[in-house]
């Protein structure tokens, strides 16, 4: 670990695209908070797609391949066509995922024209645009990693400013307007937020795989908690450890792209939070369906019991298990459970073993049962 750390310290390359992928990571983690709480995953999908027309509508003006300058004309790009997905779903009968469809496909489609017409040039001067289509993290530069810096703490600066305006967008807008807030500008200043998080890290990723970044690590950080701030934070720290640990593994594989890999680091988080996490995780569930499988088993052993001893008028005389009504084909399989039953049972001081193999109710268990009966419907006087 020392060593990987002092790596990154003294390698000037890979602390330039360590810093850079953090950033990317931090920024879209904690903005991607937001998108996925509010169902709007795919919005950084279209919004990255449309920034590809700004990048080199950028170019084609200014002539200029400078990092601030194209970042800008994808600011603008990205804005615009997040504006216009707003205005289709508020002013005509489009649903959001249509309006999405169109404006991802329009702006990406003419983004892909001005990138065809810019390379037909005699001149060498548009090389490199097409690597914001899929990245090249490799070739940050200090300068890159500086302009990134600034655009991310001006969103999440705003962002904690707003903090809570945003959150009462993102859970009960009508309260919010009932407040006195716009919400209609709310939204707009935190979709803007959101173009500014993606076009840090058009660089690095490029248009094609930017909306991972702002899904995956708020999904892995939804299966772990159910408190925003929380939320929040683990967001960005599971976007910080794809971006380094994606950036680290290209430097050590040969000819292994950073944008991609730092995506498929990101994917493994996602796939292990969903497994293990506490609570929402699927080993988790499945766990817990046993563990309530076996409870509830337990449960009716013991109010079966209670029942006979009901029956025969004698509290704590003890009973063999054939008097559990156990007959038919599934007789050597329900004995099994019902035994194993009363021995968790005996362990927790519920039921005792008498001599002959017949159990007995403890006074403990006879209150326990009877507060399971009547959970179960029995008679509330029993």
């Amino acid at each position: 670990m020392m060593t990987l750390l002092r790596e990154i310290i003294t390698d000037h390359t890979l602390r330039t695209v360590s810093m850079g992928a953090a950033i990317l990571g931090i920024t879209s983690g904690v903005l991607g908070t937001f998108a996925v709480l509010r169902k709007q995953s795919l919005l950084g999908d279209a919004i990255s797609h449309s920034a590809l027309p700004g990048i080199v509508i950028a170019f084609l003006l200014t002539s200029s391949k400078s990092s601030t300058v194209l970042l800008l004309g994808a600011l603008i790009a990205g804005c615009l066509s997040a504006y216009c997905m707003m205005g289709i779903v508020n002013y005509s009968h489009i649903k959001y995922d249509g309006a999405l469809g169109i404006i991802l496909s329009v702006f990406f489609g003419f983004g892909l024209m001005l990138l065809s017409y810019a390379q037909k040039f005699p001149n060498a001067r548009q090389a490199g645009l097409n690597k914001f289509l899929f990245g090249q993290a490799a070739t940050l530069l200090r300068q890159d990693v500086i302009t990134m810096g600034i655009f991310s703490a001006v969103a999440l600066a705003v962002l904690i400013i707003f903090w809570k305006e945003f959150k009462l967008l993102s859970f009960n807008a009508n309260y919010g307007m009932s407040l006195g807030f716009s919400m209609k500008a709310v939204d707009f200043l935190l979709t803007s937020l959101l173009v500014v998080g993606i076009v840090v890290g058009l660089q690095t990723v490029g248009v094609v795989l930017m909306s991972v970044m702002i899904i995956a690590p708020a999904v892995s950080a939804r299966q772990w908690t159910d408190r925003l701030e929380i939320m929040a934070i683990l967001s960005a720290l599971f976007g910080a450890l794809s971006g380094i640990s994606g950036a680290v593994i290209s430097s050590r594989v040969s000819k292994l792209p950073t944008g991609p890999t730092i995506v498929l680091v990101g994917f493994i988080i996602v796939m292990f939070s969903i497994l293990f996490a506490p609570k929402r995780g699927i080993l988790y569930q499945l766990w817990f369906r046993y563990e309530n499988h076996g409870r509830i088993s337990m449960e009716m052993t013991l109010e079966k019991l209670y029942i006979l001893s009901k029956d025969t008028k004698d509290t704590f005389h003890p009973y063999a298990i054939s008097l559990f009504n156990l007959t038919g084909e599934k007789y050597r399989q329900n004995k099994g459970r019902i035994l194993k039953n009363l021995k968790n049972l005996e362990a927790l001081g519920w039921v005792k073993h008498m001599e002959d193999h017949q159990w007995a109710l403890t006074s403990e268990g006879l209150e326990e049962a009877r507060k399971i009966h009547q959970e179960m419907g029995g008679d509330a006087n029993a």
